[in-house]
């Protein structure tokens, strides 16, 4: 019998966070639809997790930080190096606010937080972009942000991540009209799951997980498809976006995945009946 095809066979991705979360379910999804997969992580120990795990024939990791060029740039030769070409960036790494109010940050923290969680965030993403560019574009290839709930509507984070999100929003607006027609620039946004997406250093939060001020019952209660996530359940529309089979058409797309969130309206209905 001939093996199922994957939707990603020969297809080269590089995922920023990739050692655990959401960019770890990618890595594993990506793998088992076929693709080769480059991964950017600043953690040495998930970098090594991962170089253990997948083989140097189906992954190589580079431990380095999104908010630096160089690292960037050593991630993209390295895909190419490896695998002959790059196909698809995924923009994923970032950290979370921990929903921290506008008035209870100190004008000290707004500042520095500001400055960590945008630079992580959004200079991530752009420098993720720039250094992935040319070979996306000599293989016609894609990109894809992770983005959030937060970036279509507020209270899934505090303003410095919602602001950070809704600035992505804009990176995937103008590259998909500077990259086009080469490169077909798209979003994800995923609504709350259980991942080790922590806070900024400068508002004492980098050892907090997100599931440390989130419990699953409360997440899936404000859900209208009444579930917790996990993240491979997000991982579908990153291969849709990147399979050529499947997205010929899209660019500048924002996939809202989030359990239907954004229509909950004003009162909770499930099955016609009002809870």
């Amino acid at each position: 019998m001939t093996p199922t095809k994957g939707w990603l066979d020969n297809e080269v991705a590089l995922i920023t966070g990739g050692g655990s979360g959401l960019g770890l379910a990618l890595v594993e999804r990506f793998v088992e639809e076929g693709a080769r997969v480059a991964v950017l992580d600043r953690s040495a120990q998930k970098v090594a997790a991962l170089r253990e795990r997948f083989g140097a024939h189906t992954l190589v990791a580079v431990q380095g930080d999104v908010t630096a060029y160089a690292d960037n740039e050593r991630a993209v030769q390295a895909a190419v190096d490896t695998f002959g070409k790059l196909d698809v960036f995924i923009g994923n790494a970032a950290i979370w606010d921990h929903a921290s109010s506008l008035v209870d940050l100190s004008p000290e923290q707004l500042e520095s937080g500001f400055q960590e969680l945008f630079s992580i965030n959004v200079k991530g993403y752009l420098l993720g972009a720039k250094a992935a560019s040319r070979a996306l574009i000599a293989s016609e290839g894609s990109m894809i942000f992770t983005l959030s709930n937060s970036a279509f509507y507020p209270g899934g984070g505090g303003p410095l991540y919602t602001a950070s999100k809704h600035a992505a929003v804009g990176i995937i607006r103008q590259l998909a009209y500077e990259l086009a027609p080469k490169v077909r620039v798209n979003g994800v946004g995923p609504c709350g799951m259980a991942s080790d997406l922590r806070g900024p250093v400068s508002l004492g939060q980098q050892d907090l997980r997100i599931m440390d001020s989130r419990t699953p019952e409360a997440i899936a209660g404000i859900l209208p498809l009444q579930f917790f996530p996990q993240p491979a359940d997000f991982t579908g529309p990153y291969v849709m976006l990147a399979s050529r089979a499947n997205n010929r058409v899209l660019s500048g797309v924002m996939i809202n995945a989030d359990a239907g969130l954004g229509i909950r309206g004003i009162r909770h209905a499930a099955g016609g009946l009002h809870l």
